[in-house]
Formats: C-alpha cells, structure tokens, sequence
C-alpha cells in the first residue's frame, strides 16, 4: 500500500513539474511573440520613415517646395494684374469717350 501511494505521490509531483514546464514554455512563447511583435512594429515604422523622406525628396525634386510654387503662382499672378492694368489705362480714355 506505502508503495502504491508513493507512486501515486511521485505521479502527482511530476504532474506538478510538467505542468509547471508547460507553463513557463507558454510564458517564453509570449514574450517572443511579444518581442517579435514589436521589432515588426520598429521595421514598419522605421520604413514608413524612410518611404516617407524618399517621397519628399521626390517631390522636392520634381515639383519643388510648396513655398516655391506659391511664390511661382505669386509672381505670375503679378504679371498678369500689371498686364490688365496696363491694357485698362491705354483703352480707357478711348472707351470713356465711345
């Protein structure tokens, strides 16, 4: 009978062990899972970044800044006002007197 319940006891106590093992397996497998997860967010966001920086660089090249275009439809709107200007003072007199 004492051998029956020290078997029974030894069965118990490796059940024990194993359990604690499976355990403590899933906790490294979460925190893996954890760390992968975030060096996968570190990636995206550093490449994000770089795509981003390409964009611009791109955009910059192409088209110029944004401040570069405003001043560019700036002036042009410029040329175009003195043009009209000019155009009303010379045909004024003459339609005032038509």
């Amino acid at each position: 009978m004492a051998s029956q319940t020290q078997g029974i006891q030894q069965l118990l106590t490796a059940e024990k062990r194993a359990a604690e093992k499976v355990q403590e397996a899933r906790k490294r497998k979460a925190r893996r899972l954890k760390q992968a997860k975030d060096e996968a967010n570190h990636e995206i966001e550093k490449f994000k970044a770089e795509r981003e920086k390409q964009f611009r660089d791109y955009e910059h090249k192409h088209m110029g800044s944004r401040d570069d275009i405003a001043a560019k439809i700036e002036a042009e709107t410029r040329i175009k006002m003195d043009a009209m200007n000019k155009t009303v003072g010379t045909a004024k007199d003459k339609v005032i007197e038509d």
